[in-house]
C-alpha cells in the first residue's frame, strides 16, 4: 500500500524488498523441490508396492497353483503304481513336463527381481550382451555399429546400483532399436567418484513437444531412488542421448 507517516517512505520499501527478494525466492525453490521430492518418493513407493503386488499374485496364482497339481499328480501316481504302472508312468511324464513349467517360471521371476547376467558377468559383461542383444535390432546398413566403453573399476558397486544402471541402458537400447531407427549407439560406463552411464544413438530423435512416457520416467525414477539424476538430450534428426549420474559407494563386505 501507499506509505504514510508510519511506514517507512516508498523508496526504502523498494530497496527492502529487493534485499529479501532473492531469499523469498530461495524459501519458493525450497518448496518446490520438496514437493517435487515427495511426488517422486510417492510414485516410487506405489511402483514398488505395485511389483510386490504382481510378485505375490505370481507366486500364489502361478507358481502355487502348479506345485500344489504336481503334489496331487504324486499322490495319483503313487496310488496307481502297483494296480496300473502305465498310467503312473503317463502321470510322472507328465509331472516331467510340469517341473520344467515351473523352472522356466521361476527364472522369469528371479529375471524380474535381478538379472542373473549381473551375477555371472559383472555389469560391464551383463551390458556388452544386451548391446550384443540389441545389435540385430539396429537400422540396415552398412554403418551399423553398436559399441561399448568401459573406464574404471566396476567392481565392488552396491547391487541397487547395478540393476538400476543395467535397466537404464536396456531401456535406451530398447528405444534405440524400435522408435528411434538409429543405425550407431555407443553405450559408456565410467566410474570415478560416480557411475556414469551413457547411452548415445544416432536415431531420429525426440519429437519437439513429446511427453515422457513410462519407459523415460521409469529410467529417471530408477536413478533418482539411489540419490542420482538420470536427463535425456535429444534434437531432432539428431540423436538421442540418455545420461545417468549413480553414487557409487563401495558395497560393505559380507559378515561372515
Amino acid at each position: 500500500g501507499p506509505p504514510d507517516r508510519r511506514r517507512f517512505p516508498a523508496a526504502h520499501d523498494e530497496r527492502v524488498i529487493a534485499v529479501l527478494a532473492p531469499y523469498v525466492a530461495d524459501a519458493a525453490h525450497t518448496v518446490s523441490l520438496t514437493t517435487a521430492l515427495q511426488r517422486s518418493r510417492e510414485r516410487i513407493l506405489t511402483a514398488r508396492e505395485e511389483e510386490r503386488r504382481r510378485l505375490r499374485r505370481d507366486l500364489h496364482d502361478g507358481l502355487g497353483q502348479t506345485l500344489a497339481s504336481m503334489a496331487m499328480t504324486i499322490n495319483m501316481a503313487r496310488h496307481s503304481l502297483e494296480r496300473s504302472p502305465e498310467t503312473a508312468d503317463t502321470l510322472l511324464r507328465d509331472l516331467r513336463e510340469g517341473m520344467n513349467s515351473v523352472t522356466a517360471d521361476v527364472r522369469q521371476l528371479v529375471y524380474g527381481l535381478r538379472p542373473p547376467a549381473l551375477d555371472d558377468l559383472g555389469l560391464a559383461g551383463a551390458v556388452r550382451a544386451l548391446v550384443e542383444e540389441a545389435r540385430p535390432g539396429l537400422a540396415a546398413g552398412a554403418e551399423s555399429v553398436a559399441e561399448v566403453e568401459v573406464t574404471g573399476d566396476m567392481s565392488g558397486l552396491p547391487a541397487a546400483v547395478e540393476v538400476a544402471a543395467y535397466r537404464i541402458v536396456q531401456e535406451a537400447l530398447t528405444n534405440a532399436r524400435k522408435h528411434a531407427r538409429a543405425r550407431r549407439v555407443r553405450v559408456v560406463l565410467h566410474r570415478n567418484g560416480e557411475l556414469r552411464v551413457v547411452v548415445a544413438d544416432d536415431g531420429v530423435g525426440l519429437p519437439p513437444g513429446r511427453r515422457s512416457g513410462v519407459g523415460m520416467s521409469s529410467m529417471a525414477e530408477r536413478a533418482a531412488e539411489l540419490g542420482g539424476t538420470c536427463a535425456v538430450g535429444s534434437e531432432p534428426g539428431l540423436g538421442t542421448t540418455v545420461t545417468a549420474r549413480l553414487p557409487a559407494v563401495p558395497a560393505l563386505p559380507a559378515a561372515e
